[in-house]
């Protein structure tokens, strides 16, 4: 399996039918925030996944981040009880979700799997989307910011000359001060195959990883009228991503997203 050609900033594109259209899906693929302006859709899709959902308890540990990601994690304290697993049509990937939450199919997918995680209000959370062709360029690089980062080895990449190994991160670009996310400043959490930058500045978020036949993305825009977060609703939309970072949902969302995992694969 070749690796993405991974300096992000171009567009990924879906396979299939939908070869050549770019990528700015319902649920904010994060490829190019700063150029596709990615939010969550409004909730409307009301199609259950014919994905297969059965219980799962206890809730998967959350293992702590790594050293290397600055500022408040909420890998600390334990997520809501009652979770459920997942499983694509494909029998290919699980993942785990909160009780109270939901997996629905939104309609429009083009090839591969496509399901939104809707929480117990409907907002969505996170998306899961397989059968993109992944690869991009850098095309410029801006402020950037890490709250929270592990390694997915469950995921990693056979036979890799590298190893292959994704990671969660939870991570921002930009450095407006408004109470909202703007084109230029974002914050998203998601999977990615790209090396941790290092310096002042990055290129934009690629969170993509390797799943054949070509890549897969699961994850979501953090948007505070989605996403619960404590504070005054204005104070700078980076601020409010950082103390997203520290909330009981974004404990489940972060428990969630990194139970993914191959579906022959029991929950770690």
């Amino acid at each position: 399996m070749r690796r993405p050609a991974v300096s992000s900033g171009t567009v990924a594109r879906l396979s299939g039918t939908a070869a050549g259209a770019t990528v700015c899906t319902s649920v904010g693929l994060v490829l190019l925030l700063t150029s596709c302006g990615l939010f969550p859709a409004e909730p409307g899709g009301s199609a259950v996944s014919t994905g297969q959902t059965q219980d799962s308890s206890p809730a998967p540990s959350i293992p702590a981040p790594g050293p290397t990601a600055p500022g408040p994690t909420a890998s600390e304290g334990t997520p809501s009880s009652g979770w459920k697993t997942f499983t694509t049509t494909d029998a290919g990937l699980s993942f785990d979700y909160p009780a109270g939450w939901t997996v629905k199919d939104p309609g429009g997918a083009l090839g591969g799997e496509f399901v939104d995680v809707l929480n117990a209000a409907g907002k969505p959370m996170a998306g899961l989307r397989t059968n993109i062709v992944t690869g991009a360029e850098c095309v410029g690089r801006t402020p950037y910011e890490v709250y929270d980062s592990e390694p997915m080895v469950a995921l990693a990449e056979g036979g890799g000359a590298d190893g292959g190994v994704p990671r969660y991160v939870f991570e921002s670009r930009g450095d407006d001060t408004d109470p909202v996310a703007t084109r230029s400043t974002i914050a998203a959490y998601g999977i990615t195959m790209v090396p941790e930058e290092s310096g002042d500045m990055a290129c934009p978020m690629f969170h993509l990883f390797l799943w054949p036949p070509s890549g897969a993305f699961f994850g979501g825009t953090y948007k505070p009228e989605y996403n619960e977060t404590p504070g005054d609703p204005a104070l700078p939309y980076l601020e409010k991503a950082k103390l997203y970072a520290s909330t009981p949902e974004y404990r489940d969302v972060r428990t969630m997203i990194t139970s993914l995992r191959p579906a022959e694969l029991p929950a770690g």
